[in-house]
């Protein structure tokens, strides 16, 4: 009889050692080193054996040979999830979709399976398949291309594939399956690993796109190893406060488009809703003035957006003036306030200074410089910024304003919502005429000054 083969890794990082030690190297943590069982079975494809025929090994081909053609990608229905997968699912790729306890993630792919015309395998290691009927019913979405699979073995879910030959395949959640070839339990760094490396197989041989959904740790990164990430063509990240109704789509890894755009839902008795004009939700619809608010105009990917800036400038209470900021890095914020004080001779080192950005969302932009340092000019003197203009520029240490990219878009967007003005920086060469709205350039920080306040 063959010898158990045992190994520990590291349950943060899933890094792997021969003995047990109380710190990993990898990760430097403490006390996260666990032995796991890793002897295997069979080194063989778990689904090798069955109706699914592999198709012929790849030989090397020339450099020159290889077709440039678009590839065939599969539309989702799911505009949203299109936009951030770059256009659709990719025929034999493996897609990881984290996100929190909650946030809509099984909903999200429920939603999709029965939207989707391809034949769908949806495979359930959490819920019944009542559980799931009662969500699908509650989607208000009956299709015959959707079918349900309660089942954690990865050997059983591929006999099942065998006879069912799906176009799409769904795992719900990759951390709940296990396969008979490693004899840890499931959830385990070794099952995890081996698991997905037989989806990946999978997927690769056969052509058949595969979908993972994944939890996430208390850090917010994937549960599991970080190879488990790296395996993986794409890895989605499904963001949101479950106190809100809007959900984020974002890609932190894409092998097939861009990791700059952004998705954005809203969770709904029936579902998720796509949000197609997501500056609408982020902008407010008080028609009263209010100080230290300001719209700025930023992009999310190809996406132009227009998000309200909302600022609170107050004496300090205590010794040390408090800086807080929600979606927007606080380091940065400090940096403007030295700015304004330095550039524009507001005296702000002894104030107090709360920043929001509405809609709960983060944005990284540096186009929202400008917008930020009009809305706390504006709630430092306690005087409403007129709502029929916005702002798109990146501020410098200088005092100077400078350029964004792609304005154009913005000026647009800005148009296109109805705003009368648009203050960009001078070293932007547009053309006026070519819009409506009447666009103001401005070079320096102080004159923001004269604009907001003549």
């Amino acid at each position: 009889m063959a010898k158990t083969k045992t190994a520990f890794f590291c349950q943060n990082c899933g890094a792997q050692y021969a003995k047990w030690q109380g710190q990993c190297n990898s990760c430097k943590q403490w006390n996260t080193i666990n032995e796991e069982v890793i002897q295997k079975a069979d080194k063989s494809k778990s689904w090798e054996a069955e109706t699914i025929s592999s198709k012929r090994a790849p030989k090397p081909v020339k450099i020159s040979e290889i077709s440039l053609e678009a590839q065939k990608r599969i539309a989702t229905g799911n505009m949203e999830l299109d936009r951030v997968l770059g256009g659709g699912l990719v025929p034999g790729s493996l897609v990881l979709l984290g996100g929190e306890p909650g946030i809509g993630k099984s909903t999200l792919m429920l939603q999709v399976a029965l939207q989707l015309k391809a034949k769908t395998l949806y495979v359930s290691g959490e819920e019944s398949a009542q559980q799931i009927k009662m969500r699908a019913s509650r989607l208000a979405e009956n299709t015959d291309h959707c079918l349900i699979l309660t089942e954690t073995q990865t050997q059983q879910i591929f006999r099942h594939i065998g006879e069912v030959q799906p176009e799409i395949l769904v795992i719900d959640s990759v951390q709940t399956i296990h396969t008979n070839h490693i004899e840890s339990g499931a959830g385990s760094i070794s099952q995890i690993r081996e698991s997905t490396s037989e989806l990946l197989q999978f997927a690769k041989e056969t052509n058949t796109p595969v979908i993972l959904i994944g939890h996430i740790t208390k850090d917010g990164n994937i549960a599991g190893p970080k190879i488990l990430e790296h395996m993986v063509d794409t890895v989605l990240q499904f963001e949101g406060d479950r106190n809100h109704v809007y959900r984020l789509l974002r890609a932190h890894k894409n092998r097939f488009g861009s990791t700059n755009e952004l998705g954005i839902f809203e969770m709904q008795s029936t579902g998720l809703r796509e949000v197609t004009n997501p500056s609408e939700i982020l902008l407010s619809q008080f028609t009263e003035p209010m100080s230290g608010t300001a719209v700025a105009a930023t992009l999310e990917g190809m996406r132009p957006l227009l998000i309200e800036v909302q600022a609170l400038v107050s004496s300090a209470v205590y010794g040390t003036p408090q800086r807080s900021a929600t979606g927007f890095n606080v380091k940065r914020l400090n940096m403007l306030l030295a700015v304004l004080e330095k550039r524009a001779g507001f005296k702000l080192g002894a104030k107090d200074v709360f920043l929001n950005i509405t809609g709960g969302i983060r944005v990284e932009d540096p186009a929202l410089d400008l917008a930020l340092a009009a809305a706390i000019l504006s709630s430092n003197v306690d005087i409403a910024i007129d709502r029929s203009q916005c702002f798109a520029a990146e501020v410098g240490l200088s005092g100077e304003v400078r350029a964004v990219t792609r304005i154009e878009q913005r000026i647009s967007e800005a148009q296109k919502l109805g705003f009368e003005r648009i203050v960009i920086s001078d070293q932007n060469k547009v053309n006026s005429g070519d819009y409506s709205i009447e666009v103001l350039s401005i070079s320096k920080v102080g004159d923001l000054v004269k604009i907001l306040f003549g």
